[in-house]
């Protein structure tokens, strides 16, 4: 009897990320879910810049790379062209909150019928840890050496909370990876944004709070501890729209 495998959709390569890092759990709660819809061959990932730019090694369906902050316009393009696929964006903040905001947001308004793994660890990752829109009141990064100050720099932004005041979007909700309970819950909503574009629903964004021990000069287990210490009271894990929900308690 088969305990534990590798998913299908998920490709047998070493991944290039920091030890600690949470993205590879992502990327495998994303396999699986291919798998379990069976979508493989009809899925298309569109991967931007940041710490995900080579993501098109570690999935087997098609990839596509696109321009830093673009991928939801590729995404766009992509199922328009082709509305049978199933197209999926997996971005990190610093793309999506920052360069890609316009991309994100009007992808949303449109309700654009795609799915978007959205991986917030409140830092630029691949570049060497500097302050990320998503980075928090007071953190420490290269660039802000003495802590974000909120009158020099704003607020972060929140991505969930700035969306669900859209009327487009179908779902969006914002989990975290850092225990077995929260990694089971995130692949639940991620499975929910992919069965949503099957089912021709609209826009879904998971908003996956993940860790980035490197750049927070952390090791791994604190900062797993410092999700639930400080990003998630900032970021507040839930549902933030999901107007299919909404539909059916208004129905009753």
């Amino acid at each position: 009897m088969v305990v534990f495998k590798k998913p299908h959709a998920l490709s047998d390569v070493p991944l290039h990320y920091c030890p600690g890092c949470t993205h590879g759990i992502v990327h495998r709660l994303v396999a699986e879910v291919i798998d379990e819809l069976g979508i493989e061959g009809k899925t298309v990932g569109i991967a931007p810049v940041g710490c995900s730019v080579m993501a098109y090694n570690y999935f087997e369906c098609d990839m596509i790379e696109a321009a830093h902050g673009r991928a939801p316009a590729v995404a766009t393009g992509v199922k328009r062209a082709n509305p049978d696929n199933i197209v999926f964006t997996y971005q990190g903040d610093g793309d999506l909150a920052s360069i890609g905001t316009a991309e994100t947001v009007h992808s949303a308004a449109r309700n654009e019928n795609i799915t978007v793994i959205f991986i917030n660890n409140a830092i630029y990752g691949m570049t060497g840890g500097q302050m990320a829109p998503t980075s928090l009141p007071g953190q420490v990064t290269q660039t802000s050496p003495y802590g974000r100050d909120v009158n020099l720099c704003g607020y972060p932004v929140k991505i969930c909370e700035m969306l669900a005041q859209l009327d487009g979007p179908e779902y969006l909700e914002r989990v975290t990876v850092n225990s077995v309970k929260q990694i089971k819950n995130a692949k639940r909503a991620i499975k929910k944004a992919f069965q949503n574009q099957i089912d021709g629903k609209g826009f879904s964004l998971v908003e996956v709070i993940s860790s980035c021990p490197t750049n927070w000069g952390m090791t791994p287990q604190a900062a797993l501890k410092w999700i639930d210490e400080k990003m998630i009271p900032y970021y507040p894990l839930g549902v933030y729209k999901d107007r299919s929900a909404e539909k059916k308690e208004a129905e009753q």
